[in-house]
């Protein structure tokens, strides 16, 4: 079988996929089962999904594969900066807001000397932090990339409209869509491509989080941070060096290899750690991109002062609390003041993650504070960091 090299053979492979799927709904429709639509089996987008329905040994793999043999990118980080986030909204009115993405396929550095070939909203993972205030209209820009080998689109958890956005974002690649939507509800919501197999396109990197502010926004902080979590499934096993390649087969039986904050192994603690100093006060905007198991977010050494349960930003905060559940596709916010100086590890309390590449830090620098902390050894405890 020759592999797709260009566009027009996308095309074509689309086609032919068009045809398979006209048989396979006559044979279901002998067995009894209701046949998919002809306009719905001849569209790009539900052909692409006949394809890759298939099983892993089938065409999904192979896509994936002929899109990294025709692609020769250089490796590239594609850790989502914590700090790299706008400005709060504050009290200003509702605007008209664009958002831009761009669906971009590359070769990313996953640990030290093992790549993946991530999918991406704008070449990081997540994608970019978007920030809206309750009231505005939200016009929302997608285009799929030039040299992408899949169909790509975007659905939005913030968006009260059909698919989130998603049939009206769906693009082949060199397209581009877009729509537009009011901003109803305040909160903190995850987006992520939706195209078929959604699960698929999630895994490998297509997700983010949307902050719609409350009218009045929020209280101020010293430091706002944006962490999200995901899964990798590969065919080799964790620790692997080299170019790894997705497993179907491992995703649709929820058995991940990799657990990551920022889309890598370590990538909060190694390459992007989050920093502050004693007496500042911090906001993480946590969510889980997923797409299948849900994170105990943890702060070891921490305790949240306030914690927005479920990304409400408009129920009363929790108070005091030490971990929070979020499910794949969901969002939490935290804040907390930082009293002690210190390394404090950013965990998913399911802790056997930790041994497949989940682990972030925030280090706070400044005095000590003997009232609310002291190490009674700590010349042990110091010589313990250098290990």
């Amino acid at each position: 079988m020759r592999l797709p090299r260009d566009r027009n053979d996308r095309v074509l492979l689309g086609a032919a996929s068009a045809l398979v799927g006209l048989g396979i709904a006559v044979g279901l429709s002998n067995l009894g089962v209701p046949a998919p639509s002809a306009e719905s089996l001849m569209s790009p987008a539900r052909a692409d999904t006949a394809i890759r329905a298939q099983p892993a040994r089938g065409p999904v793999p192979l896509a994936h594969t002929a899109a990294k043999i025709v692609k020769s990118d250089n490796v590239v980080s594609i850790v989502r900066d914590p700090t790299d986030l706008p400005p709060p909204v504050g009290r200003r009115g509702p605007q008209r807001v664009k958002v831009e993405l761009e669906t971009v396929e590359v070769t990313g550095q996953l640990d030290d000397g093992t790549t993946y070939r991530y999918w991406t909203f704008n070449q990081k993972v997540p994608g970019p932090f978007v920030r809206v205030r309750v009231g505005d209209t939200v016009e929302v820009r997608l285009k799929n990339h030039d040299d992408s080998a899949m169909m790509h689109n975007v659905d939005f958890h913030a968006v009260t409209g059909p698919g989130g956005g998603a049939k009206a974002t769906d693009a082949a690649p060199g397209e581009s869509r877009g729509f537009e939507f009011t901003a109803l509800n305040p909160g903190l919501y995850v987006y992520h491509c939706a195209v078929p197999v959604a699960a698929q396109h999630i895994a490998n990197g297509m997700y983010g989080l949307i902050l719609v502010e409350p009218e009045g926004g929020l209280p101020k902080v010293d430091h706002e941070f944006y962490v999200m979590q995901g899964e990798l499934y590969t065919e080799e096993k964790f620790g692997t060096k080299g170019a790894l390649t997705e497993s179907y087969d491992k995703l649709m039986n929820e058995r991940p290899e990799y657990f990551v904050f920022n889309g890598a192994v370590g990538a909060l603690m190694k390459e992007k750690p989050l920093k502050a100093k004693v007496g500042e006060t911090v906001r993480i905007y946590f969510g889980v991109g997923g797409p299948n198991f849900t994170s105990s977010f943890h702060v070891i050494g921490e305790i949240f002062d306030r914690a927005y349960n479920l990304g409400s930003l408009t129920s009363k905060p929790l108070n005091d609390v030490q971990t929070v559940t979020v499910p794949p596709g969901g969002a939490a916010v935290v804040e907390f003041k930082l009293e002690v100086p210190g390394k404090y590890m950013l965990v998913d309390h399911a802790l056997t993650r930790v041994e497949r590449g989940l682990i972030g830090v925030l280090e706070v620098t400044g005095p000590n504070n003997p009232d609310v902390f002291k190490d009674l050894n700590p010349a042990r405890s110091a010589q313990a960091l250098s290990h």
